[in-house]
């Protein structure tokens, strides 16, 4: 039997646990991927009972996950409980959900689980029990450093099936990206993006454009020197690594549909410039999938959502985007 993928818990108080029980309770009609949600059992036991899904929760090892996914929603403890009740977070949840998603890499790098996939998290319950890292993509790179024992780069990648992003920079303030926006991380990752397009998408040729940092690309320095000083040397780079890369383009005309066909993936230079056009294009399809790290790690392409959380209203599809996506990348191995 496949390994099944791992479904970290995420954050208790969020929408993350009842999708993944809406996405279960229709798993035969739409040929679900098996997976083992990695957590706290109570939180899918009190949710799925606040939202109406007929979910019996069994405890299990990720080993037997795929044999009872078709009668019983499989979860692997991680030893704590959680108090949080839907759409209110407490920091004393924190130790919890950073566990389910450290326990979940164990498992892949076990061998137990083929992949990693992580429900959203809330970083301000985090940050207040003093979780030292910006976010999951940070928190992923350093778990995979010290179990595979290898530095790592971890690069976020928004992907759907009509656009893909990259930011250069992620969770810091707008106010600090320019200080923070270099060649060489310009150059880093875009050579990660390639590599993983190449070795895990079956691109041969990846295109990469990458967009600039200021309005209209800097208009040659009068709206600002960064493109011409950091973007363009980063772009020149990057092709003289024979990456096929183009740069730096004015952001606002980078993302419509003619644009789009002629690069496989965009570099932006910081978050939001990444994720308002996937968003806006691809909302409820779109998945965040960690490039660089030694194993397949995907994640719905959306937060928490306090707001709905335990009204059983949310839509699960790009946590399904997510979930196949995983298992589409577990089953071919990284080409070297």
């Amino acid at each position: 039997m496949a390994r099944p993928l791992a479904l970290s818990m995420g954050e208790p108080a969020g929408v993350g646990p009842e999708l993944a029980l809406a996405l279960w309770a229709h798993r035969r009609t739409r040929d679900l991927p098996a997976f083992a949600a990695v957590g706290d059992p109570a939180v899918f036991a009190a949710r799925a009972k606040t939202i109406g899904v007929d979910a019996p929760i069994a405890e299990v090892e990720p080993e037997a996950a795929g044999a009872v996914f078709d009668e019983r929603f499989p979860v692997v403890p991680v030893g704590s409980t959680c108090l949080a009740a839907p759409g209110r977070p407490d920091p004393r949840d924190a130790q919890t959900v950073v566990e389910a998603i450290k326990r979940g890499v164990e498992l892949v790098h076990g061998g137990r689980c083929s992949a990693l996939v992580t429900l959203p998290i809330a970083k301000a319950p985090l940050v207040e029990a003093g979780f030292p890292h910006p976010g999951h993509t940070e928190f992923l790179g350093a778990l995979a450093e010290e179990l595979w024992g290898a530095p790592v780069r971890a690069v976020m990648l928004l992907w759907a099936e009509e656009i893909a992003v990259a930011p250069v920079t992620v969770h810091i303030p707008l106010s600090e990206v320019p200080r923070r926006l270099t060649e060489d991380a310009i150059v880093e990752t875009g050579r990660i993006v390639a590599r993983d397009l190449c070795r895990r998408f079956r691109i041969a040729r990846p295109r990469l454009a990458v967009a600039g940092l200021n309005p209209h690309a800097g208009e040659s320095g009068v709206l600002g020197p960064e493109d011409d000083a950091i973007v363009a040397p980063a772009v020149r780079r990057l092709q003289a690594d024979g990456i096929l890369a183009t740069g730096p383009l004015p952001a606002d005309t980078m993302f419509h549909a003619a644009a789009r066909a002629r690069y496989d993936a965009a570099l932006a230079m910081y978050h939001d410039q990444a994720l308002i056009p996937v968003k806006t294009l691809a909302f409820d399809r779109a998945v965040n999938v960690t490039l660089g790290l030694p194993f397949v790690r995907t994640s719905p392409d959306h937060g928490t959502a306090f707001d709905i959380a335990g009204k059983g209203v949310g839509d699960p599809a790009s946590l399904r985007a997510a979930i196949e996506l995983a298992a589409r990348l577990a089953r071919e191995p990284a080409l070297a």
